[in-house]
């Protein structure tokens, strides 16, 4: 684990004068007198109580009652207690306090939410409007005989009622069980089923592509497999001929539009469930991250604040689902900062490349959120799609899910962005609830980089005896705990332990390949159990496949190792072409010596193979553990998360015929 990093370059964007007095982590140093970024990570790490309360008293995370205490460690740094003895709701802080009492919020101009659907409807709301359907799904709710401690799913498109019904679940007490708009019935039973959800949220369908795509039959499908379900409330979205099952099935518009539009907000414990967000692992079941009240929205409002810089009335859009963490993160940290959501239900690059580019200009996008994958596919498509819209409202770009390579980063940076605006690289995963390391305001960036870790995150790349490592690749750690942890794995505390705690005393290996280079800045190089290790030398995906991707007919690679017995491990490449391209032998041939002219003779791929698509989960993320299990003809494990398990098929028929 100690080879020489050389992934990066030179420093390609610094914050300007202006961007250092706007920032938010600028005020915060000055409220506590902390004169740079160097010395807020040493106090926000070496002082975990003083970080915490202070960052609750920054978002004004309000209490109902006051706790004694910021966090109780008696149980280990794997188990704390945090805000102990308080008592809140996240709601309270999400949405009643801005449409009760701020004058600044109450207007009609600020929007809470801005909506617009992929056939070119649009819808807004504002705070107060917000605080009345949030209600009236809240007494809906109730109405069902749902209350504290319930389970609840939700299976629906990116419409403003996912997230009003999500904000409802949460102020009865209840548990949100975010669930894929893409997933299937068997991946909806495994998490409804572990959770005991006693509801469901659905949709009749969704629209992708011009094509309305049904949703209700497998929401159907999956409810006759979960003992616990007694509701289903279905979401009229695309007109779609749909079967209602009388006594389950109630339709939105008929059990929401007619409830009150007052409710009380439940006074919840900080520390009390707030929800279950799953997770594919290798192998096994999907683990069951548990979040509270005070727990995953706060850390997701204090990313947002110092990574992505967003203030009162700004618009983010984080291209998502509510089935991955980033869909709740970004209505949690939204709301909790006064700003506005903005949601796309919708292909984007439908019905013409320049769809994005075209929403950015339309409302106002301050915050963009993208995945590389989305890059890649935009830039064959020529430059005139952006170019056409003014994106002047745009102050950064941001990105997390996978590694970038340098060519799609600089393009994004330098032809999108002007060379401006930052792209703010942030990664961490669900049971973070957030970032461990992300670019900001105050700090230069290279590409592909990470500026530093979060405030408050003790993390640090180590070898393989745990000594921390520079300008090497190593096991991204942490070391000290954080309000956004997650509380374990439901009903599995004993996975959680073993997953994160088990390699090295009261340390968090959270399972990435990192580096930190001798600038300071930061890299996440993959999974480490993504990692190639080729006589001796450990090699991450990423690395190779930005390679890969700089030929101008690559549109995408996937790099895996397989066992050898001399060497550990020899490389294996796939690769998608652009349309238009025919891959031949020539084409192959072209692409190993690439990788053979940069990485040495000892890295030669053993087998380079074309195929039309990458294994991807919902939010983009190519999943390189599936396309070495296909390849090799092992158990995938989980599955669920796929959006095109057809991909599988086609790197299993590769693999069975090489």
């Amino acid at each position: 684990m100690s080879e020489q990093f050389t992934f990066g370059g030179e420093l390609v964007w610094r914050p300007s004068p202006e961007d250092i007095e706007h920032a938010n982590l600028t005020a915060f140093m000055r409220l506590h007198g902390i004169k740079d970024f160097d010395a807020l990570m040493k106090k926000s790490t070496g002082d975990v109580e003083w970080f915490t309360d202070a960052v609750l008293k920054f978002l004004d995370i309000q209490f109902y009652e006051p706790y004694s205490k910021v966090v109780d460690l008696s149980s280990g740094i794997q188990t704390p207690t945090w805000c102990v003895d308080g008592k809140m709701n996240i709601v309270h802080n999400c949405v009643d306090k801005w449409a009760q009492t701020s004058e600044v919020l109450k207007t009609s101009e600020v929007s809470a939410l801005t909506w617009e659907g992929e056939e070119g409807i649009t819808k807004s709301l504002t705070y107060a409007d917000l605080y009345k359907e949030v209600n009236k799904t809240a007494n809906a709710l109730k109405s069902l005989g749902l209350g504290k401690g319930d389970a609840v799913g939700l299976f629906m498109p990116m419409t403003p009622e996912i997230v009003i019904a999500l904000l409802a679940i949460a102020k009865i007490g209840g548990i949100i069980l975010p669930l894929f708009s893409g997933y299937g019935a068997g991946a909806i039973v495994s998490r409804m089923v572990d959770g005991g959800a006693k509801a469901l949220f659905a949709a009749d369908g969704s629209f992708r592509r011009g094509k309305p795509i049904e949703m209700k039959s497998i929401a159907d499908e999956a409810a006759e497999q979960i003992p616990t379900l007694q509701h289903i409330i279905v979401l009229k979205r695309t007109a779609q001929e749909v079967h209602m099952k009388a006594g389950r099935d109630l339709w939105w518009h008929e059990l929401v539009d007619s409830q009150s539009d007052i409710c009380e907000t439940e006074k919840t414990s900080a520390e009390d469930p707030l929800m279950i967000i799953y997770t594919s692992g290798t192998t096994g079941k999907p683990k069951g991250a548990l979040h509270t009240h005070a727990g995953f929205p706060v850390k997701a409002a204090q990313d947002m604040a110092f990574g992505t810089d967003v203030h009162k009335g700004d618009v983010m859009y984080w291209m998502t689902d509510m089935g991955w963490m980033m869909g709740p993160w970004q209505v949690f940290g939204t709301l909790l900062l006064g700003a506005t959501i903005f949601l796309y239900d919708g292909a984007p690059d439908f019905p013409a490349p320049n769809r994005l580019w075209a929403l950015a200009e339309r409302h106002k996008i301050n915050q963009m959120g993208v995945s590389p994958t989305l890059i890649r596919s935009l830039i064959p498509q020529g430059d005139e799609h952006f170019q056409k819209h003014d994106l002047s409202s745009i102050k950064c770009f941001a990105s997390t899910g996978e590694p970038w390579n340098p060519d799609p980063w600089m393009w994004l940076f330098e032809k999108v962005g002007a060379g401006k605006r930052p792209i703010i690289n942030y990664s961490g995963g669900t049971e973070i609830s957030g970032g461990i390391v992300m670019g900001n305001f105050l700090l230069p960036l290279k590409p592909c980089a990470f500026s530093a870790a979060c405030p408050g995150m003790d993390a640090d790349v180590v070898d393989e005896n745990g000594n921390p490592i520079r300008n090497a690749v190593g096991e991204l750690v942490i070391k000290a705990p954080w309000i956004g942890m997650t509380r374990g794995f439901w009903k599995d505390p004993q996975r959680y332990l073993d997953t994160y705690w088990s390699r090295w005393e009261n340390v968090w290996v959270h399972g990435d390949f990192a580096a930190i280079d001798n600038d300071g800045l930061w890299y996440i190089l993959g999974r480490s159990d993504d990692t190639i290790k080729i006589a001796g030398k450990r090699l991450g995906p990423a690395e190779v496949e930005s390679i890969l991707v700089r030929h101008d007919s690559v549109v995408e690679a996937a790099a895996i190792g397989v066992p050898h017995e001399v060497k550990g491990s020899e490389l294996i490449l796939f690769v998608v072409t652009k349309a238009g391209v025919t891959p031949d032998e020539a084409l192959k041939k072209e692409l190993k010596k690439m990788v053979i002219d940069e990485m040495g003779k000892a890295l030669a791929p053993k087998g380079l193979f074309f195929v039309a698509d990458l294994p991807k989960t919902r939010n983009a993320k190519v999943m390189r553990r599936m396309i070495r299990a296909a390849y090799l003809g092992l158990e995938l494990g989980d599955t669920s998360s796929l959006v095109n398990p057809g991909a599988v098929e086609e790197v299993r028929k590769v693999g069975s015929r090489d």
